[in-house]
């Protein structure tokens, strides 16, 4: 009689656990959606470090906006990064750069408070385009579930091969995890 009544309280556990992911994930359309009626246009660039390439490339967009914000997340050499704006006479209080991130979804979730602080709800998201679907993946969870939409620009890169699944995969799993419990998993 105790294993049955045990095991009716972990179907529950497990079901009351599932639907409250369930809920968590259809507020995540419904934000995106309020964010882009919101917020239109792209107000800033959020380039994801790791390669120069995508700061060159944003560089020469900026020329197109120049009143957006930059925020860049852990570039290789944050010296390099600025020469490579004040290049393009991108003044310094325009150009952010984070050194918080170890990973790509701590790209994302390390800038958030300041995303949100700054009131932002619709970034250009700059990365490689190998690497765009697992950011664009990433970003729809953190992102959205902040209610900040995004708009991809990929940089072309001499990289042929996409991310595994796998790593999206895995990657949502720590969105999720991040956005339940605020920690990202960073070890997985």
């Amino acid at each position: 009689m105790k294993k049955s009544r045990l095991a009716k309280v972990y179907r529950f556990i497990c079901l009351l656990s599932l639907s409250l992911i369930l809920v968590l994930l259809s507020i995540i359309p419904v934000r995106l959606a309020i964010a882009i009626n919101q917020a239109p246009q792209p107000q800033a660039f959020f380039i994801l470090g790791g390669d120069p390439a995508r700061e060159k490339f944003t560089a020469e967009l900026v020329q197109w906006y120049p009143s957006l914000e930059i925020w860049v997340s852990s570039p290789p050499n944050p010296q390099k990064t600025i020469e490579t704006f004040q290049n393009v006479n991108v003044p310094k209080t325009k150009l952010n750069i984070d050194m918080g991130a170890v990973d790509t979804v701590t790209n994302f979730t390390s800038l958030i408070a300041n995303f949100k602080q700054r009131q932002l709800q619709h970034l250009f998201l700059v990365t490689s385009d190998f690497h765009m679907p697992r950011a664009k993946a990433i970003a729809t969870f953190v992102l959205g579930s902040q209610g900040i939409t995004f708009t991809p620009i990929s940089v072309p890169s001499k990289q042929t091969d996409s991310e595994s699944l796998l790593r999206i995969i895995r990657d949502i799993i720590r969105s999720l995890l991040w956005i339940i419990t605020g920690h990202t998993g960073v070890s997985l």
